[in-house]
């Protein structure tokens, strides 16, 4: 994983220095570290970030003289880096791109610092962050460790003119089988468009965030309350099959080599007719300049034995305990989160460019409203999300796409690599969730203990 991180970061830089000198620094360390007046900032590759790449200069600098150096990587190798920067606390980067998963651990192992003056500046409004977010960004300590960016639960965004041009129709809130059905009904409506896009692409962030939603409609889990593994369970295999078939029949090509930024380009560009994936992606689809702006529908995420389905997200800022520079950090990410940024992106990029997902503001906002015709899908989508109680059964901890432990990420994606393969027709179902049971159960026995 090496040398492919030292390629994002050099690509990362190559852009940045294309974008504005002064804004960001591929490298991450392109400051003194004395300066007091300059933040290093490791985030993800995501099209809201990207959009503050190119926002901060002239706005958050000209404003506060704080200039910010960003690093900016692919999902899998951010998290590779930023767990190798916080855990180790050498203080090269200041602020990372951290979510609802990393947040509680990192604050427990003493890895991030508390973001109390930012939740107390009025300006700020914390009352304004949906309490959810606050909530799962909240160390066991009672301090909050996090600010979310942009928040997001999962939803199913379908082309509407296809699906009117076959005579088909979108229920409000669809069942998996419903889904299969509709997949095999409009795949070839267009040329070269597939019914569907799912993430195949290795990974606990990809692949297995949006199926293990699946596993819970379907009646799966990872572990049960007691910590028993059940990775090879009826429940969790089916799920899997499920999807797996689904995708190799009709689904994107190169499907297990995609995640959210390819199921976003086959989206845009007409290769496929649905997608379930984040509500997030919404923005993108709906922007000025997308080619299929006002075409795509919105429902609920898919279910089969629950009420609901939708996973439960925040991208967010947090800051390392070892950071010299958390005054600066702090008036960054006060910007970053605020909703004075979202009313900057507005005016610049358009309002369904918005970082959405965590203020109740934005969805009361008319000119939002007006914007975003999936504005109501995200909001339910995000309010009807229960980490708590994600499936038909008790869990040993909160996560609805993922299982709140640190070992998860490594287990997650260890059992996404075969799952892929299967995706690919380069192996089974069953021999990849044989071989994640196994690991699974040694970390479960490790917490029975």
């Amino acid at each position: 994983m090496r040398p492919k991180i030292r390629a994002a970061s050099l690509a990362a830089g190559a852009l940045c220095i294309a974008l504005s000198a002064s804004a960001c620094s591929g490298a991450g360390g392109g400051t003194a570290a004395g300066d007091q007046n300059s933040i290093n900032v490791l985030m993800v590759n995501n099209p809201q970030m990207e959009d503050l790449q190119r926002l901060t200069a002239d706005n958050f600098t000209k404003d506060t003289g704080i200039k910010v150096n960003y690093t900016v990587l692919p999902e899998n190798d951010v998290r590779a880096k930023i767990s190798q920067e916080f855990s180790s606390q050498a203080g090269q980067y200041d602020v990372a791109s951290l979510s609802n998963y990393e947040i509680p651990f990192y604050s427990a192992n003493n890895w991030l610092a508390p973001l109390d003056n930012v939740a107390k500046d009025a300006g700020f409004n914390q009352a304004d962050i949906l309490p959810a977010y606050t909530a799962s960004l909240t160390g066991k300590d009672g301090k909050l460790y996090g600010e979310p960016f942009y928040g997001e639960s999962s939803f199913l965004m379908y082309r509407k003119d296809i699906f009117d041009a076959k005579g088909l129709t979108m229920p409000e809130k669809p069942t998996w089988d419903q889904v299969a059905d509709l997949a095999a009904k409009v795949d070839g409506a267009a040329p070269g468009m597939k019914g569907i896009c799912l993430r195949g692409q290795p990974g606990w962030g990809q692949v297995f965030a949006p199926l293990t939603t699946v596993v819970n409609t379907f009646g799966g889990t990872w572990f049960d309350k007691d910590w028993n593994a059940k990775v090879n369970a009826p429940e969790f295999t089916e799920a899997t099959e499920f999807y797996t078939k689904l995708v190799r029949e009709h689904g994107e090509a190169g499907a297990a080599q995609a995640g959210f930024t390819e199921c976003l380009n086959n989206m845009s560009q007409s290769k496929v007719a649905m997608w379930y994936d984040a509500t997030s992606a919404a923005g993108a689809l709906e922007a000025a300049t997308s080619p299929v702006k006002g075409k795509i529908g919105y429902a609920q995420a898919p279910v089969k034995n629950t009420k609901s389905s939708g996973w439960l997200w925040t991208w967010s800022w947090g800051v390392q305990a070892a950071s010299k520079k958390q005054d600066a950090a702090g008036k960054f990410i006060a910007w970053a989160s605020s909703k004075k940024y979202e009313e900057l992106v507005a005016s610049k990029l358009g309002w369904a460019k918005v970082p959405s997902g965590k203020r109740i503001s934005t969805y009361e906002n008319a000119e939002f409203q007006k914007a975003a015709p999936f504005f109501k899908a995200e909001r339910s989508a995000i309010e009807n999300a229960d980490p708590k109680n994600p499936g038909v059964q008790e869990r040993p901890v909160v996560g609805i796409q993922f299982v709140g432990i640190p070992e998860f990420a490594d287990l997650g994606t260890t059992v996404s690599q075969g799952v892929s393969s299967a995706i690919a027709g380069q192996g089974s179902v069953a021999d990849a969730l044989a071989k994640g049971q196994e690991a699974a159960q040694k970390i479960g026995d490790k917490y029975k203990k």
